[in-house]
């Protein structure tokens, strides 16, 4: 009964947590802060360069070319990060526009009316605006203006289109009448935003809305007594920012300047300082990232996760980590907010503890925030007790997220397995039809599934994940005569990967061509093995795409094998795969003449009577004809699959070819295809395809 209540329960949480997340003021804030990454990448490493705490280093560029390289960078940062909240505006309000509204609205009126609603909102009416009123200070503000705004548009524009040609311009072009349809919603949007911030500032008596959630953040610290409590809930009240997407540190930053000075600036030794939450409490970052870091590159599995992890790595060393944060993405994330909340939290009483009944020194010396752990507490307490405090409260933050990076890695690889699951099903549903579809380039859940299984797939390929297994071929009397070279490639997670996607995939990808003599190099190397398993002087087949096998590139790659002497003992056969027509120009026909030259024979796969078959036998270029597989499967239900198969054993027979049947899976068939002049066959009557290792 346990168990039961149990199941239930997780039950109802998981769909709790998949509800969250595909809520669309989630997703509308997650794509957005996605789509910041490069502001965010770029801004990230002009602070680094600028602001590295190293003192003969800042010496030098601040005075080299006149502090040209201080210049340069800081410029950069400014217009990145510091004019943060409106590029996160642009983006939330776009990201919601994408999910929301249909294809008639208009999805630049809606940014439009939103950055407008954000200026209005964070004051820039006033004198003493300046560019901090909309840096990572007013991300709150972002949030609120970058929905609010998108979706009082939409609502408008709903309302006004309801009044069909309400304001269009005769003779004008679109785009101009695209935009005469926008105005009206635009000017609804920004005329409630500006009587919501003239009623915010005559009611609180505050010069603009900005100012209200400032003095709101300050009021809650104002009548806390100082010690550990009020710490504690700053320490709180941070990370939960973080957690909804606000930038809790600069957002509490005037609650950071009256309450917990610099070192520099008290009278008094106190525990409460900046130094203390920049070097003991947000180590790496908000969350003490740098403890979710390590966890997941030393106990993640999941490759593409580990892999944001190397690339957030080198700024969060330096406690810049919006790449992970945003990234994972740790914003609205249900299953990460108990540690991301937790470890700072026990990261501020470890360290307030220790600091207290005096096993570290107190903080007595001022740190630039951007200093590595380590060193950072090191400076801050000129004592190996603060850096060894550091490390300790890493080991303790990494034990805390280990749990839930692994529940992470469930829950995705869980995700990842089901979107696979209707990936392959569509696939495999519209095969013929999806020949010509580049399906990397689709911007749906199969374009996703798409390109992170050919990343996949190419990435196996490097690393020798790839095999191959051979499925033997025997004449009428039960001899082994040759064996095919069947793809075989298990991806970690969903296990044997369909042949026909992998080089579906790996023509989109552009590495088709490596992936065929990829195929062709292990098959000839492991040819000895395979005559000790079926006998001597088998035929190996090997298959090669229409496309690939015409270039001059894999002509000179098989010219290459005959003058190194590894096709002498081989007995090679290319089996020429294309389900589009092959154009047999005159240089392709040399190709494959050439190729027939070096003692490899040519085999032409999936055979049958189609114009586009019988176009191949003209120029007497092939050696064996291999049935359509679905004319074999057709033989017990259609009396029109004897009929051609008879027809085209007949042709060959004329034309001096040889005639070889797949998918032979029953004796009946066997004896009925011998009847009709076929007397090779593959297929599971005699084995399925086998690995040789």
């Amino acid at each position: 009964m346990e168990k039961v209540n149990y199941k239930e329960n997780n039950s109802k949480l998981s769909s709790f947590i998949h509800a969250v997340e595909q809520s669309i003021i989630v997703r509308s804030i997650r794509n957005g802060l996605v789509n910041m990454i490069p502001v965010l990448t770029i801004g990230a490493f002009a602070l680094i360069i600028k602001s590295l705490p190293i003192e003969g280093y800042q010496n030098f560029i601040s005075t080299f070319a006149n502090g040209l390289i201080f210049r340069l960078f800081d410029l950069i940062f400014s217009a990145t990060f510091g004019v943060l909240s409106v590029y996160m505006t642009y983006t939330i309000s776009r990201a919601y526009m994408k999910i929301k509204a249909d294809e008639t609205a208009f999805t630049g009126g809606a940014v439009i009316s939103a950055l407008i609603a954000f200026f209005i909102l964070s004051g820039v009416y006033l004198e003493e605006f300046s560019i901090e009123n909309i840096g990572p200070k007013s991300m709150f503000l972002a949030i609120i203006t970058g929905l609010g705004a998108s979706a009082l548009y939409l609502a408008f524009d709903k309302l006004l289109r309801k009044r069909k040609h309400y304001l269009l311009s005769a003779g004008a072009d679109r785009e101009f009448n695209r935009m005469l349809m926008a105005f009206f919603p635009t000017l609804l949007v920004v005329a409630c935003f500006a009587v919501l911030n003239q009623l915010v500032m005559a009611l609180f008596n505050v010069d603009s809305f900005r100012s209200l959630l400032a003095a709101m953040f300050d009021a809650m610290f104002t009548n806390l007594p100082d010690g550990f409590f009020k710490g504690f809930f700053f320490v709180f009240l941070s990370s939960l920012l973080w957690f909804f997407g606000i930038h809790g540190s600069d957002t509490l930053e005037q609650v950071m300047q009256t309450h917990f000075a610099p070192v520099a600036n008290q009278t008094a030794p106190v525990i409460l300082t900046k130094e203390f939450f920049d070097c003991f409490v947000l180590i790496g970052g908000c969350g003490a990232a740098i403890c979710l870091l390590i966890a997941i590159l030393l106990f993640s599995k999941n490759r593409a996760r580990r892999g944001l992890g190397y690339a957030a790595a080198f700024p969060m060393i330096f406690n810049i980590n919006e790449l992970m944060v945003f990234g994972l993405p740790i914003i609205i994330n249900p299953i990460m907010l108990i540690p991301f909340l937790t470890v700072p939290l026990v990261c501020y009483t470890v360290s307030y503890l220790a600091i207290a009944t005096g096993i570290v020194p107190m903080i007595c010396a001022e740190v630039e925030w951007t200093t590595p752990i380590i060193l950072g507490g090191y400076t801050a307490t000129g004592s190996v007790a603060g850096a060894l405090l550091q490390v300790f409260n890493v080991i303790i933050g990494v034990l805390i997220y280990l749990p839930f990076v692994r529940l992470l890695d469930k829950r995705t690889d869980d995700s990842l397995k089901k979107d696979y699951e209707q990936f392959v099903r569509y696939f495999c549903d519209n095969e013929a039809e999806l020949t010509a579809v580049n399906l990397t380039a689709l911007s749906n859940l199969y374009g996703d599934v798409a390109k992170s299984l050919c990343a996949d797939i190419k990435h196996a390929l490097g690393t020798g994940e790839v095999k191959l297994a051979y499925q033997p071929q025997y004449d009428y009397s039960g001899k082994c005569i040759g064996a095919e070279a069947l793809l075989r490639y298990k991806h970690p997670l969903h296990g044997m990967i369909y042949p026909p996607l992998i080089v579906k995939l790996a023509g989109e990808g552009a590495f088709l061509a490596t992936l065929e003599q990829y195929v062709f190099d292990r098959a000839t190397s492991e040819y000895v093995k395979l005559t000790e398993k079926f006998g001597e002087n088998i035929k190996l087949s090997v298959n090669v795409t229409g496309p690939t096998v015409i270039t001059q590139e894999f002509l000179q790659f098989c010219k290459k094998y005959k003058e190194d002497g590894r096709l002498n003992c081989v007995n090679l056969c290319i089996e020429i795969t294309e389900q589009a027509a092959l154009s047999l120009d005159d240089e392709a026909i040399d190709i494959l003449k050439s190729i027939s030259e070096m003692g490899i024979t040519l085999s032409i796969d999936d055979f049958s009577m189609g114009s586009t078959s019988l176009q191949y036998l003209k120029d007497s270029l092939f050696d064996e004809i291999k049935l359509d597989g679905s004319l074999v499967k057709g033989l017990s239900t259609h009396e029109n699959c004897r009929e051609i198969i008879q027809s085209i054993t007949g042709l060959a027979t004329s034309l001096e070819l040889t005639v070889l049947a797949e998918f032979v899976e029953t004796e009946s068939e066997r004896e009925v295809l011998h009847e009709l002049g076929c007397d090779r066959y593959q297929g599971y009557l005699y084995s399925p395809a086998v690995f040789i290792d």
